[in-house]
Protein backbone atom coordinates (compact mmCIF):
# COMPACT_ATOMS: atom_id res chain seq x y z
CA UNK A 1 0.00 0.00 0.00
CA UNK A 2 3.12 2.76 0.78
CA UNK A 3 4.72 1.70 -2.12
CA UNK A 4 1.48 2.15 -4.56
CA UNK A 5 0.98 5.82 -2.73
CA UNK A 6 5.01 6.65 -3.00
CA UNK A 7 4.69 5.40 -7.03
CA UNK A 8 0.96 7.50 -7.39
CA UNK A 9 2.62 10.90 -5.68
CA UNK A 10 5.37 10.62 -8.31
CA UNK A 11 3.31 10.76 -11.15
CA UNK A 12 1.79 14.37 -11.92
CA UNK A 13 -1.75 13.09 -13.09
CA UNK A 14 -2.46 10.69 -10.00
CA UNK A 15 -0.67 13.40 -7.75
CA UNK A 16 -3.12 15.93 -8.83
CA UNK A 17 -6.11 13.74 -7.92
CA UNK A 18 -4.55 12.76 -5.08
CA UNK A 19 -4.45 16.58 -3.64
CA UNK A 20 -8.08 17.49 -5.44
CA UNK A 21 -9.17 14.47 -2.96
CA UNK A 22 -7.44 15.93 0.21
CA UNK A 23 -8.93 19.21 -0.67
CA UNK A 24 -12.75 18.09 -1.21
CA UNK A 25 -12.24 16.15 2.41
CA UNK A 26 -11.39 19.48 3.89
CA UNK A 27 -14.10 21.08 2.30
CA UNK A 28 -16.42 18.25 3.77
CA UNK A 29 -14.46 18.51 7.16
CA UNK A 30 -15.17 22.09 7.07
CA UNK A 31 -19.20 21.87 6.26
CA UNK A 32 -19.52 19.42 9.16
CA UNK A 33 -18.03 21.94 11.69
CA UNK A 34 -20.60 24.62 9.92
CA UNK A 35 -23.77 24.58 12.42
CA UNK A 36 -27.19 24.76 10.69
CA UNK A 37 -28.46 27.94 11.77
CA UNK A 38 -30.95 28.97 14.25
CA UNK A 39 -30.25 26.35 16.12
CA UNK A 40 -29.20 25.17 19.60
CA UNK A 41 -25.86 23.55 19.03
CA UNK A 42 -25.62 22.10 22.80
CA UNK A 43 -29.29 21.01 22.95
CA UNK A 44 -28.70 19.43 19.78
CA UNK A 45 -25.81 17.51 21.16
CA UNK A 46 -27.19 16.47 24.08
CA UNK A 47 -30.63 15.31 22.18
CA UNK A 48 -28.44 13.13 19.59
CA UNK A 49 -25.61 12.01 22.65
CA UNK A 50 -28.94 10.30 24.08
CA UNK A 51 -30.57 8.61 21.18
CA UNK A 52 -26.79 7.53 19.90
CA UNK A 53 -27.11 4.11 20.89
CA UNK A 54 -30.66 3.62 18.65
CA UNK A 55 -30.17 3.59 15.09
CA UNK A 56 -29.95 7.42 14.91
CA UNK A 57 -26.05 6.46 15.09
CA UNK A 58 -26.32 4.37 11.70
CA UNK A 59 -28.08 7.81 10.27
CA UNK A 60 -25.39 9.35 11.34
CA UNK A 61 -22.75 7.05 9.70
CA UNK A 62 -24.75 7.22 6.49
CA UNK A 63 -24.84 10.56 6.56
CA UNK A 64 -21.05 11.25 6.53
CA UNK A 65 -20.97 12.20 10.68
CA UNK A 66 -22.44 15.58 10.46
CA UNK A 67 -25.96 14.59 11.70
CA UNK A 68 -24.15 14.23 15.47
CA UNK A 69 -23.83 18.34 15.30
CA UNK A 70 -26.61 19.08 12.97
CA UNK A 71 -24.49 20.53 10.74
CA UNK A 72 -25.08 22.26 7.31
CA UNK A 73 -23.85 18.69 5.67
CA UNK A 74 -25.63 17.04 8.12
CA UNK A 75 -27.73 14.92 5.79
CA UNK A 76 -25.04 13.69 4.00
CA UNK A 77 -25.10 11.46 1.29
CA UNK A 78 -28.23 9.38 3.47
CA UNK A 79 -31.21 10.81 0.86
CA UNK A 80 -29.04 9.65 -2.07
CA UNK A 81 -28.23 6.35 -1.06
CA UNK A 82 -31.47 5.56 0.32
CA UNK A 83 -32.85 6.63 -3.17
CA UNK A 84 -30.45 4.91 -5.17
CA UNK A 85 -31.70 1.65 -3.14
CA UNK A 86 -35.36 2.27 -4.31
CA UNK A 87 -34.40 2.89 -7.76
CA UNK A 88 -32.53 -0.25 -8.53
CA UNK A 89 -35.39 -2.30 -6.54
CA UNK A 90 -37.69 -0.68 -8.92
CA UNK A 91 -35.54 -0.94 -12.06
CA UNK A 92 -36.52 -4.64 -11.82
CA UNK A 93 -40.33 -3.93 -10.86
CA UNK A 94 -40.89 -1.17 -13.63
CA UNK A 95 -39.94 -2.17 -17.17
CA UNK A 96 -39.12 1.77 -18.23
CA UNK A 97 -36.70 1.72 -15.81
CA UNK A 98 -35.55 -2.10 -17.05
CA UNK A 99 -34.87 -0.47 -20.57
CA UNK A 100 -33.66 2.56 -19.35
CA UNK A 101 -31.10 0.28 -17.39
CA UNK A 102 -30.18 -1.73 -20.75
CA UNK A 103 -29.50 1.75 -22.78
CA UNK A 104 -25.70 1.74 -21.90
CA UNK A 105 -24.08 4.85 -20.63
CA UNK A 106 -26.83 7.02 -21.52
CA UNK A 107 -29.20 4.69 -19.38
CA UNK A 108 -27.19 4.99 -16.57
CA UNK A 109 -27.01 8.79 -16.87
CA UNK A 110 -31.00 9.33 -17.31
CA UNK A 111 -31.17 6.94 -13.76
CA UNK A 112 -28.59 8.87 -11.99
CA UNK A 113 -30.70 11.62 -12.57
CA UNK A 114 -33.99 9.99 -11.20
CA UNK A 115 -32.08 8.83 -8.37
CA UNK A 116 -31.23 12.60 -7.81
CA UNK A 117 -34.11 13.90 -8.36
CA UNK A 118 -35.32 10.98 -5.59
CA UNK A 119 -32.85 11.65 -3.49
CA UNK A 120 -33.86 15.61 -3.25
CA UNK A 121 -37.59 15.02 -2.40
CA UNK A 122 -36.29 12.60 0.33
CA UNK A 123 -33.61 14.82 2.01
CA UNK A 124 -36.56 17.71 1.83
CA UNK A 125 -38.72 15.07 3.80
CA UNK A 126 -35.56 14.06 6.54
CA UNK A 127 -34.45 17.73 6.90
CA UNK A 128 -38.58 18.61 7.82
CA UNK A 129 -38.18 15.43 10.01
CA UNK A 130 -35.18 16.65 11.96
CA UNK A 131 -36.20 20.35 12.46
CA UNK A 132 -40.08 19.21 13.46
CA UNK A 133 -39.06 15.97 14.97
CA UNK A 134 -36.01 14.62 17.25
CA UNK A 135 -34.20 17.64 17.27
CA UNK A 136 -37.60 20.33 17.37
CA UNK A 137 -36.23 21.59 21.02
CA UNK A 138 -33.40 23.51 19.29
CA UNK A 139 -35.44 24.91 16.95
CA UNK A 140 -38.52 26.02 20.08
CA UNK A 141 -37.41 29.68 20.21
CA UNK A 142 -37.72 30.29 16.00
CA UNK A 143 -40.63 30.64 13.72
CA UNK A 144 -41.48 29.05 10.35
CA UNK A 145 -39.12 31.45 8.66
CA UNK A 146 -36.43 30.09 10.39
CA UNK A 147 -37.23 26.59 10.28
CA UNK A 148 -37.85 26.81 6.61
CA UNK A 149 -34.32 28.12 6.06
CA UNK A 150 -32.94 25.22 8.46
CA UNK A 151 -34.56 23.06 6.28
CA UNK A 152 -33.59 24.88 2.68
CA UNK A 153 -29.96 24.82 3.69
CA UNK A 154 -29.78 21.11 4.74
CA UNK A 155 -31.27 20.30 1.41
CA UNK A 156 -28.63 22.46 0.03
CA UNK A 157 -26.29 20.76 1.98
CA UNK A 158 -27.30 16.96 0.84
CA UNK A 159 -27.36 18.29 -2.79
CA UNK A 160 -23.67 19.54 -1.98
CA UNK A 161 -22.63 16.17 -0.51
CA UNK A 162 -23.32 14.53 -3.49
CA UNK A 163 -21.58 16.65 -5.37
CA UNK A 164 -18.62 16.51 -3.84
CA UNK A 165 -18.83 12.81 -3.91
CA UNK A 166 -18.97 13.02 -7.78
CA UNK A 167 -16.26 15.16 -8.05
CA UNK A 168 -14.32 12.99 -6.21
CA UNK A 169 -14.72 10.38 -8.63
CA UNK A 170 -14.55 12.33 -11.65
CA UNK A 171 -11.40 13.57 -10.55
CA UNK A 172 -10.20 12.42 -7.09
CA UNK A 173 -9.32 8.43 -5.89
CA UNK A 174 -12.07 6.30 -5.98
CA UNK A 175 -15.73 6.38 -5.60
CA UNK A 176 -16.79 9.54 -3.83
CA UNK A 177 -19.99 8.49 -2.18
CA UNK A 178 -17.87 5.98 -0.12
CA UNK A 179 -15.44 8.22 0.51
CA UNK A 180 -18.03 11.08 1.92
CA UNK A 181 -19.19 7.80 4.51
CA UNK A 182 -15.53 6.82 4.68
CA UNK A 183 -14.00 10.04 6.06
CA UNK A 184 -17.10 10.72 8.49
CA UNK A 185 -16.17 7.11 10.27
CA UNK A 186 -12.29 8.21 10.55
CA UNK A 187 -13.54 11.36 11.81
CA UNK A 188 -15.12 9.93 14.97
CA UNK A 189 -12.84 7.31 15.55
CA UNK A 190 -10.19 9.27 17.90
CA UNK A 191 -12.66 10.74 20.19
CA UNK A 192 -14.66 6.73 20.59
CA UNK A 193 -11.24 5.37 20.94
CA UNK A 194 -10.57 7.85 23.45
CA UNK A 195 -13.71 6.92 25.68
CA UNK A 196 -12.90 3.50 25.38
CA UNK A 197 -8.82 4.05 26.57
CA UNK A 198 -10.25 6.75 29.26
CA UNK A 199 -12.97 4.36 30.69
CA UNK A 200 -10.09 1.71 30.93
CA UNK A 201 -7.62 3.75 32.94
CA UNK A 202 -10.32 5.35 35.41
CA UNK A 203 -11.09 1.82 36.02
CA UNK A 204 -15.14 1.59 35.05
CA UNK A 205 -13.83 -1.12 32.97
CA UNK A 206 -10.98 -3.90 32.46
CA UNK A 207 -7.90 -2.74 30.58
CA UNK A 208 -8.84 -6.19 28.85
CA UNK A 209 -11.26 -4.97 26.79
CA UNK A 210 -9.70 -2.49 24.70
CA UNK A 211 -6.76 -4.74 23.86
CA UNK A 212 -9.75 -7.79 22.92
CA UNK A 213 -11.38 -5.14 20.76
CA UNK A 214 -8.49 -4.13 19.06
CA UNK A 215 -7.63 -7.36 18.46
CA UNK A 216 -10.96 -8.67 16.98
CA UNK A 217 -10.29 -4.73 14.59
CA UNK A 218 -7.26 -6.25 13.28
CA UNK A 219 -8.53 -9.82 13.04
CA UNK A 220 -12.00 -7.96 11.16
CA UNK A 221 -8.89 -6.12 8.76
CA UNK A 222 -7.33 -9.05 7.72
CA UNK A 223 -10.48 -11.14 7.15
CA UNK A 224 -11.92 -8.37 4.94
CA UNK A 225 -8.64 -7.92 3.26
CA UNK A 226 -8.59 -11.57 1.98
CA UNK A 227 -12.14 -11.38 1.45
CA UNK A 228 -12.12 -8.41 -0.88
CA UNK A 229 -8.87 -10.40 -2.65
CA UNK A 230 -10.09 -13.66 -2.86
CA UNK A 231 -11.01 -15.28 -6.27
CA UNK A 232 -12.22 -18.33 -7.80
CA UNK A 233 -10.73 -19.11 -11.24
CA UNK A 234 -13.29 -20.85 -13.54
CA UNK A 235 -10.86 -22.64 -16.40
CA UNK A 236 -11.75 -21.30 -19.99
CA UNK A 237 -10.59 -23.26 -23.10
CA UNK A 238 -10.77 -21.96 -26.60
CA UNK A 239 -10.68 -23.99 -29.68
CA UNK A 240 -8.52 -24.14 -32.39
CA UNK A 241 -9.42 -22.36 -35.46
CA UNK A 242 -7.94 -22.16 -38.94
CA UNK A 243 -8.51 -18.61 -40.55
CA UNK A 244 -6.33 -19.07 -44.19
CA UNK A 245 -3.14 -20.03 -43.55
CA UNK A 246 -3.03 -18.95 -39.45
CA UNK A 247 -4.66 -20.92 -36.74
CA UNK A 248 -5.95 -19.02 -34.20
CA UNK A 249 -7.23 -19.79 -30.71
CA UNK A 250 -6.01 -22.99 -29.11
CA UNK A 251 -5.10 -20.82 -25.84
CA UNK A 252 -6.71 -21.45 -21.78
CA UNK A 253 -7.00 -18.94 -19.38
CA UNK A 254 -10.10 -18.35 -16.88
CA UNK A 255 -12.94 -16.54 -15.72
CA UNK A 256 -11.95 -14.42 -12.09
CA UNK A 257 -15.13 -14.74 -10.20
CA UNK A 258 -14.48 -12.45 -6.91
CA UNK A 259 -15.46 -13.79 -3.24
CA UNK A 260 -17.14 -10.57 -2.63
CA UNK A 261 -18.46 -8.84 -5.67
CA UNK A 262 -19.85 -5.84 -4.20
CA UNK A 263 -17.30 -4.31 -1.69
CA UNK A 264 -18.93 -2.45 1.30
CA UNK A 265 -21.98 -1.65 -0.66
CA UNK A 266 -23.92 -4.18 1.21
CA UNK A 267 -23.12 -2.81 3.98
CA UNK A 268 -24.05 0.31 3.19
CA UNK A 269 -27.05 -0.38 1.83
CA UNK A 270 -28.21 -2.85 4.78
CA UNK A 271 -27.65 -0.15 6.99
CA UNK A 272 -29.52 2.42 5.20
CA UNK A 273 -32.67 0.12 4.95
CA UNK A 274 -32.41 -0.86 8.55
CA UNK A 275 -32.10 3.44 9.44
CA UNK A 276 -35.31 3.74 7.60
CA UNK A 277 -37.96 2.78 9.85
CA UNK A 278 -36.65 5.69 12.34
CA UNK A 279 -36.38 7.85 9.47
CA UNK A 280 -39.99 7.64 8.76
CA UNK A 281 -40.90 7.87 12.26
CA UNK A 282 -38.94 11.27 12.49
CA UNK A 283 -40.47 12.38 9.10
CA UNK A 284 -44.31 11.07 9.96
CA UNK A 285 -44.15 11.46 14.13
CA UNK A 286 -46.64 10.75 16.25
CA UNK A 287 -48.42 7.39 15.81
CA UNK A 288 -45.63 6.57 13.39
CA UNK A 289 -42.97 7.36 15.98
CA UNK A 290 -44.85 5.76 18.92
CA UNK A 291 -45.23 2.65 16.58
CA UNK A 292 -42.20 2.09 15.11
CA UNK A 293 -40.27 3.00 18.74
CA UNK A 294 -43.03 0.02 20.02
CA UNK A 295 -43.13 -2.31 17.58
CA UNK A 296 -40.06 -2.08 15.52
CA UNK A 297 -37.09 -1.34 18.14
CA UNK A 298 -37.69 -3.18 21.31
CA UNK A 299 -34.98 -2.79 23.65
CA UNK A 300 -33.53 -5.02 25.64
CA UNK A 301 -31.33 -7.79 24.45
CA UNK A 302 -34.31 -9.18 22.32
CA UNK A 303 -34.45 -5.76 20.51
CA UNK A 304 -30.95 -6.13 20.13
CA UNK A 305 -30.92 -9.78 18.55
CA UNK A 306 -33.70 -9.16 16.34
CA UNK A 307 -31.78 -5.86 14.54
CA UNK A 308 -28.62 -8.25 14.24
CA UNK A 309 -30.61 -10.75 12.55
CA UNK A 310 -32.30 -8.18 10.06
CA UNK A 311 -28.84 -7.08 9.32
CA UNK A 312 -27.55 -10.00 8.43
CA UNK A 313 -30.42 -11.17 6.78
CA UNK A 314 -30.14 -7.60 4.58
CA UNK A 315 -26.28 -7.77 4.06
CA UNK A 316 -26.99 -11.33 2.27
CA UNK A 317 -30.02 -10.26 0.54
CA UNK A 318 -28.06 -6.85 -1.43
CA UNK A 319 -24.87 -9.28 -1.89
CA UNK A 320 -27.09 -11.42 -4.22
CA UNK A 321 -28.79 -8.31 -5.43
CA UNK A 322 -25.78 -6.43 -6.56
CA UNK A 323 -24.35 -9.69 -8.14
CA UNK A 324 -27.55 -10.41 -9.78
CA UNK A 325 -26.41 -6.45 -11.66
CA UNK A 326 -22.54 -6.92 -11.48
CA UNK A 327 -22.05 -10.57 -13.21
CA UNK A 328 -24.53 -11.51 -15.26
CA UNK A 329 -23.84 -15.94 -16.62
CA UNK A 330 -26.16 -15.36 -19.28
CA UNK A 331 -23.92 -13.17 -21.04
CA UNK A 332 -20.83 -14.82 -20.44
CA UNK A 333 -22.36 -18.01 -21.40
CA UNK A 334 -22.84 -16.50 -24.89
CA UNK A 335 -20.10 -14.84 -25.71
CA UNK A 336 -17.77 -17.67 -24.84
CA UNK A 337 -20.10 -19.32 -26.84
CA UNK A 338 -19.40 -17.03 -29.93
CA UNK A 339 -15.50 -16.46 -29.27
CA UNK A 340 -15.13 -20.34 -29.32
CA UNK A 341 -14.48 -20.70 -25.33
CA UNK A 342 -16.27 -23.88 -23.11
CA UNK A 343 -15.38 -24.38 -19.61
CA UNK A 344 -13.67 -27.86 -19.63
CA UNK A 345 -16.48 -30.89 -18.75
CA UNK A 346 -19.22 -28.08 -19.29
CA UNK A 347 -21.22 -28.45 -22.63
CA UNK A 348 -21.79 -25.04 -24.11
CA UNK A 349 -25.07 -22.90 -23.52
CA UNK A 350 -27.91 -23.22 -21.09
CA UNK A 351 -25.19 -26.12 -18.97
CA UNK A 352 -22.23 -23.24 -19.53
CA UNK A 353 -25.15 -20.66 -17.75
CA UNK A 354 -26.34 -22.82 -15.19
CA UNK A 355 -23.15 -23.84 -14.02
CA UNK A 356 -21.53 -20.22 -14.10
CA UNK A 357 -24.81 -19.34 -11.99
CA UNK A 358 -24.25 -21.84 -9.02
CA UNK A 359 -20.68 -20.86 -8.89
CA UNK A 360 -21.62 -17.63 -8.48
CA UNK A 361 -24.32 -17.81 -5.86
CA UNK A 362 -22.38 -20.09 -3.68
CA UNK A 363 -19.43 -17.81 -3.77
CA UNK A 364 -22.00 -15.18 -2.98
CA UNK A 365 -23.55 -17.00 -0.24
CA UNK A 366 -20.12 -17.66 2.13
CA UNK A 367 -19.12 -13.65 1.11
CA UNK A 368 -22.14 -12.24 2.27
CA UNK A 369 -22.27 -14.52 5.74
CA UNK A 370 -18.71 -13.69 6.40
CA UNK A 371 -19.49 -9.80 5.76
CA UNK A 372 -22.54 -10.03 7.95
CA UNK A 373 -20.69 -12.33 10.88
CA UNK A 374 -17.93 -9.72 10.52
CA UNK A 375 -20.45 -6.59 10.77
CA UNK A 376 -21.86 -8.20 14.12
CA UNK A 377 -19.40 -9.75 16.13
CA UNK A 378 -17.61 -6.18 17.70
CA UNK A 379 -21.32 -5.32 18.39
CA UNK A 380 -21.72 -8.73 19.80
CA UNK A 381 -18.51 -8.11 22.43
CA UNK A 382 -19.37 -4.69 23.41
CA UNK A 383 -22.96 -5.31 24.39
CA UNK A 384 -22.12 -8.29 25.95
CA UNK A 385 -19.12 -6.31 27.87
CA UNK A 386 -21.51 -3.39 28.34
CA UNK A 387 -19.14 -1.13 26.69
CA UNK A 388 -20.32 1.91 24.47
CA UNK A 389 -19.19 1.51 20.93
CA UNK A 390 -19.41 4.47 18.52
CA UNK A 391 -19.04 2.50 15.88
CA UNK A 392 -18.97 -1.23 14.99
CA UNK A 393 -18.02 -4.05 12.58
CA UNK A 394 -19.51 -2.20 10.23
CA UNK A 395 -17.98 1.06 10.28
CA UNK A 396 -14.50 -1.35 10.59
CA UNK A 397 -15.41 -3.13 7.04
CA UNK A 398 -16.41 -0.29 5.25
CA UNK A 399 -13.36 2.06 6.62
CA UNK A 400 -11.00 -1.31 5.27
CA UNK A 401 -12.80 -1.77 2.34
CA UNK A 402 -12.80 1.81 1.02
CA UNK A 403 -8.80 2.06 1.79
CA UNK A 404 -8.54 -1.12 -0.35
CA UNK A 405 -10.76 0.50 -3.32
CA UNK A 406 -8.88 3.58 -3.06
CA UNK A 407 -5.24 1.58 -3.78
CA UNK A 408 -6.66 -0.44 -6.59
CA UNK A 409 -8.01 3.01 -8.04
CA UNK A 410 -4.57 4.67 -7.40
CA UNK A 411 -3.20 1.22 -9.21
CA UNK A 412 -5.49 1.39 -12.16
CA UNK A 413 -4.41 5.10 -12.53
CA UNK A 414 -0.77 3.88 -12.47
CA UNK A 415 -1.51 0.76 -15.30
CA UNK A 416 -3.41 3.32 -17.36
CA UNK A 417 -0.64 5.49 -17.42
CA UNK A 418 1.96 3.00 -18.30
CA UNK A 419 -0.10 2.21 -21.35
CA UNK A 420 -0.51 5.72 -22.36
CA UNK A 421 3.41 5.86 -22.07
CA UNK A 422 3.90 2.90 -23.86
CA UNK A 423 1.61 3.62 -27.19
CA UNK A 424 3.01 6.89 -26.96
CA UNK A 425 6.80 5.77 -28.03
Amino acid sequence: MLSTLKNAWKVDETRRRIIFTILMVIVLRLGNALPIPFANISLIREIYKGAEGSLLGILNMISGGGLATLSVLALGVGPYITASIVVQLLTFAIPALEEMSKEGEEGRKKIGQITKYLGIALAVLQAFALVQGIFGQAFASGGSLEKGIAILVMVAGASFTVWIGDQITEYGVGNGVSFVIFMGIVAGMPGHFYAITHAAASGQISFLIPILLILIFLAITVIVVLLTEGERKIPVQYAKRVVGRKMYGGQATHIPIKVNMAGVLPIIFASALLALPQTLALIFGGGVQDFVQNYMTPSGWIGFIIRLIIQVILIIFFAYFYNSIQFNAYEYSRNLQQSGGFIPGIRPGKPTTDYLQRIVSRITLIGAIILAVLSIIPELVARFFGVQLGFGGTSIIIVVGVVLELIRSLEAHLQLRHYKGFLNR
